[in-house]
């Protein structure tokens, strides 16, 4: 992938000749860890059709000879940073034309990508390393994993000031107890855009793209701050994208420091203010600097895109959260942004406050964007008897991508061009 250069060495040449490394002995095997719920996902059917249609259902098994092969931490590192970096660099390629399909699932399908990673997390984490790994150095495997297959290091931006920078984020699919076929709009989005080039109003702009997990530990450990930080003060504009509302996007105006307790991927919930660094100066509300009016005034495509602005919130001196449809009253505690209190409006929370905390209010365009909630088509409604995929759920996915992708052009056509 572009930007990352990795020397495999022995490991890579066994690992291409298909050849394993002999291993002696299973003396690290007490720092093993037991598969996640969403690893323990991957035994369903639903999830090993997906691989195999899309051509990624051996990614895993290939990713984990390449572990066996390893003769210490630092090759084990090597196939980590290398694999973890292919498979999204094939997740884009395929999401954009290029390669082959692998099968026959359609090409802008971001599940192949979720369930790929997961199956090399828990080989990660279930790996009987021949030489010492302790704990910590396990997991810091797997977080490096997580990191370069969801394009956090692979943000590139042309030096020079001829085009424009775009950042969008996109998340995994969720709810997957409710219907494990589910795919992700805003993560189809982030695989299709990454890279690509728009004409806006105010010129050409590179769009980059990475995706988050929806796990609130995660959050809560800073993965949001420490992936985009970098980036925000280089970008002329930003908007975090997530599924919401059935047939409709929005353009959230204001975002609250309130997690809701829903359940994430993991199967944990979280009812408590938003964990942040320096909590003290931690306001209750950060507000979109996206131009909504331009965005909503725009025919971006087939679905109405609204200018959100309803917050609910607990009045200054009361107890009792009340629904405020023009957004939030002086002083009051917030209990639901106008993307909820789940990690959609966790994400515009967190990344709008490290943009003001960066001192960009002023000068960085950014915010929230919900998608319309991704919908199988007539007759493929049960998730106990439905395929994972159809005509009209392609034809959704496919129509959101293209909103998102004239939403964020319309964007940043509407703004100034950043001094």
């Amino acid at each position: 992938m572009t930007g990352i250069r990795v020397r495999l060495g022995v490991v890579g040449i066994l690992l291409l000749a298909g050849v394993a490394a002999p291993v002696a002995g299973a003396s690290a095997a007490s720092s093993a860890l037991s598969p996640t719920v969403e690893e323990q996902r991957l035994e369903q059917a639903v999830p090993q059709e997906i691989l195999r249609r899309a051509g990624f259902d051996q990614v895993a098994a290939r990713f984990g000879e390449g572990l066996r092969a390893a003769h210490s931490y630092g090759q084990a590192r090597q196939v980590v940073v290398a694999q973890g970096a292919a498979l999204w660099k094939r997740a884009v390629d395929r999401a954009q034309g290029r390669g082959p399909a692998g099968g026959d699932l359609s090409r802008d399908d971001d599940r192949p990508l979720y369930w790929a990673r997961l199956g090399m997390t828990r080989e990660v984490r279930t790996w009987q390393a021949g030489f010492g790994v302790r704990r910590e150095q396990r997991q810091a495997l797997i977080e490096e994993l997580e990191r370069v297959s969801r394009g956090h290091d692979d943000v590139r931006y042309p030096r020079g000031t001829h085009l424009r920078r775009i950042l969008v984020t996109g998340f995994d699919p969720f709810t997957l107890d409710r219907d494990v076929r589910i795919s992700n709009p805003s993560g189809a989005s982030a695989l299709a855009l990454d890279g690509t080039v728009v004409r806006t109003a105010r010129g050409p702009a590179r769009i980059e793209t990475v995706v988050f997990p929806v796990r609130w530990r995660d959050f809560g450990e800073g993965v949001v701050e420490r992936a985009l930080r970098p980036y925000l003060p280089r970008v002329d504009l930003f908007a975090t994208v997530s599924q919401g509302r059935v047939g409709r996007f929005d353009v959230e105006r204001t975002n609250g420091a309130w997690r809701g307790g829903f359940p994430d991927n993991e199967n944990v919930s979280r009812t408590e203010v938003v964990p942040v660094s320096d909590p003290a100066t931690q306001p209750q509300w950060t507000s979109t600097t996206l131009p909504y009016a331009a965005i909503t005034a725009a025919d971006t495509g087939r679905f109405p895109v609204y200018d959100h602005t309803e917050v609910t919130e607990i009045p200054a001196g009361g107890t009792e959260a009340v629904v405020r449809p023009d957004g939030p009253t002086p002083g009051s505690v917030a209990r639901a942004g106008g993307g909820g209190d789940y990690l959609s409006n966790e994400i515009a929370y967190r990344v709008t406050l490290l943009r003001d905390r960066l001192g960009l209010h002023d000068t960085l365009p950014g915010g929230h964007v919900h998608t319309p909630v991704l919908q199988f088509g007539a007759g493929n409604t049960d998730p106990a008897t439905g395929a994972v995929t159809d005509p009209e759920f392609v034809r959704n996915r496919l129509d959101i991508i293209a909103q998102v992708r004239n939403i964020v052009t319309v964007a940043a056509g509407a703004v100034p061009v950043r001094k």
